[in-house]
């Protein structure tokens, strides 16, 4: 599935890469162009998806321009905003390719950071970076840890920075795993149905970046209420949860 090439640079047969973007004009055509450039140089063939998540900006209206001359674009509308992980999942419901990687339109994460990603997934099924360095606002960030540690008691997952969003995965990760988050637990709920069917995880460290343009939602009450519903029903739903092959292993013995 890879390989590489004269500089000891590791290429990829073909990789997706997902961005879910909404009201990103200000960020969606540098963060497209940054991608394609990182993309032909560690990959044989890719795909863009941007999922437009019902964007009330010109989001939509750029992309739209930007796919009629660069056939690598692939373009998901939602007629209307259905959350962040609507729009994650979105976005690999529609990748075709042997790996798949999304990060945020944002630009808030070094995209050229891409390749050390690379260099361990073919050792590992996911290869998840965490931020050494959060560029958020203190309370964020304060937020932000009170929130990891919650969910890394509910679901006993073993990542130091669940909701970075910066993460490689191999195709057959998505073959079992089909998430339903329409909020910000898509992440958790990834990592935790893949941690229960013994997928690999290898953690990266990745540089995080101020937003120079648009605004954050992620810190937005009604999303961080969302949130809250989605961890407890997930909890509940995944509390109990097991494998089918292992389900069907414990009732023959």
């Amino acid at each position: 599935m890879s390989s590489s090439d004269s500089a000891g640079q590791r290429r990829l047969a073909s990789v997706s890469w997902v961005f879910p973007a909404y009201n990103e004009a200000l960020n969606v055509e540098r963060a497209v162009t940054e991608a394609r450039r990182v993309l032909q140089e560690v990959a044989e063939r890719h795909e863009i998806i941007v999922v437009n998540d019902g964007s009330s900006d010109e989001t939509g209206a750029i992309l739209d321009r930007l796919a009629k001359s660069n056939p690598d674009l692939v373009v998901v509308h939602h007629p209307k905003n259905r959350g962040y992980g609507a729009a994650v999942g979105s976005g690999f419901a529609k990748a075709s390719l042997d790996y798949v990687f999304f990060t945020d339109s944002d630009l808030q994460f070094n995209l050229d950071e891409f390749g050390r990603l690379v260099e361990w997934i073919d050792r590992y099924d996911i290869v998840a970076g965490y931020r050494q360095k959060r560029a958020d606002p203190l309370h964020r960030k304060l937020n932000a840890w009170a929130w990891g540690t919650l969910v890394r008691f509910l679901f006993g997952i073993k990542v130091r920075d669940i909701d970075c969003a910066f993460k490689l995965f191999n195709r057959k990760v998505f073959d079992i795993v089909r998430p339903t988050s329409a909020g910000a637990m898509i992440n958790t709920e990834i990592l935790a149905i893949a941690t229960k069917y013994g997928f690999t995880i290898k953690e990266v460290p990745v540089t995080h970046l101020p937003r120079e343009r648009g605004e954050q939602t992620g810190a937005n009450f009604q999303v961080i209420l969302k949130a809250f519903r989605e961890l407890f029903v997930m909890y509940k739903r995944l509390k109990s949860y097991v494998p089918p092959q292992a389900a069907a292993a414990q009732s023959q013995s």
